[in-house]
């Protein structure tokens, strides 16, 4: 293996700790049984999911973020004064303002930090990676703190069989700092978006567009529309050509990772991708039997399970890939430095 480092820097980026969320209350697929016209067997045949967690009324994302926050932080060792920048990756803020950023900064008494929220749906986590890591890169700031977060319970229609069953509620966070001597941490990434695909997985009501009437409720816009065909199929194409990509230019192969995180929408896309990489299963990372569909927290929910089960080990090579409603798309190659 001869690896390729992109984009060359004099100071490079690295996750230093990792931290996550859910909260306690499941929904299974039986209880879903309960709700909708559907089944376990059939569910879990097409998506792979067997339960979700569902926060309880009143939790928002940010207090999922600011639990995800504090156990990355304590992990770490460090105070939340020590963070100088927090990037939030959610569709589901608290409200469209105050940035929920402000609102996790306050939670955790990240005193001195700044910070905004990123919209990018399912990408949003490795999107606001890349953007946290190229503040670090620069030099600007040594911490920064990105959390994927979504309470996708709260725009979920739980009369649609085709969307209800897929998604979950929670919230990851990583610490960005500099690379010590000697260490590599993110290397490269690839990311894209086609606009063409909005129409296929959207929340129509609610901007300013269709602003918030009692029609836009009475008409269902404030729930997640979907067109599955053409989401899978997207998703299965752009997910492959955008992991192949990096790879190619990192001047790597899929049998050099030691670990494949892929968002967790699908384990058919999941598998399908794998198989296009030649990654053997035991490389890949699939949790979405236990989480469902978190948005923009999936990635972070199965690098914890990566660690947890021994996957995860310093000096490994790791591949980060989602798809998601825009449409976006991401992948990021990095070396684990934890």
């Amino acid at each position: 293996m001869s690896l390729t480092l992109q984009p060359r820097v004099s100071v490079r980026a690295k996750i230093s700790s990792l931290g996550t969320y859910v909260p306690p209350r499941v929904l299974t697929n039986a209880d879903l049984e309960k709700m909708v016209e559907t089944n376990d067997q059939w569910i879990i045949e097409r998506t792979g999911i067997r339960e979700r967690h569902i926060v309880d009324a009143g939790v928002a994302t940010s207090d999922l973020a600011a639990e995800a926050a504090r156990q990355c932080l304590a992990r770490r060792g460090i105070e939340a004064s020590e963070v100088e920048a927090i990037i939030v990756a959610t569709v589901t803020p608290d409200m469209l303002f105050p940035a929920t950023a402000c609102l996790v900064q306050e939670k955790i008494g990240a005193k001195g930090a700044w910070g905004f929220d990123l919209s990018a749906a399912c990408s949003g986590f490795p999107y606001a990676l890349q953007v946290g890591a190229k503040l670090v890169e620069s030099g600007a700031l040594k911490k920064v703190l990105v959390i994927g977060a979504d309470v996708m319970s709260s725009i979920v229609d739980y009369k649609d069989r085709a969307t209800c069953i897929l998604f979950g509620d929670g919230a990851g966070a990583v610490l960005i700092e500099p690379c010590a001597e000697g260490e590599i941490g993110l290397i490269d990434f690839f990311h894209e978006i086609d606009g063409a695909g909005a129409c296929s997985l959207y929340m129509p009501g609610g901007g300013s567009l269709h602003p918030s009437t009692a029609e836009t409720v009475a008409k269902n816009m404030h729930v997640v529309h979907q067109d599955g065909q053409a989401v899978y199929k997207f998703a299965v194409r752009k997910m492959s050509e955008a992991t192949e990509t990096l790879l190619k230019r990192g001047g790597v192969v899929g049998s050099d990772l030691a670990c494949f995180i892929p968002h967790q929408a699908n384990k058919r896309i999941i598998l399908s991708t794998a198989e296009r990489l030649g990654m053997p299963l035991d490389r890949v990372v699939i949790n979405i039997d236990r989480y469902g569909n978190t948005t923009a927290a999936t990635i972070p929910l199965a690098m914890q399970t990566a660690l947890d089960e021994g996957r995860l080990k310093k000096g490994g090579l790791v591949l980060l890939a989602s798809v998601g409603a825009g449409f976006t798309v991401g992948a990021t190659l990095l070396q684990w430095e934890m």
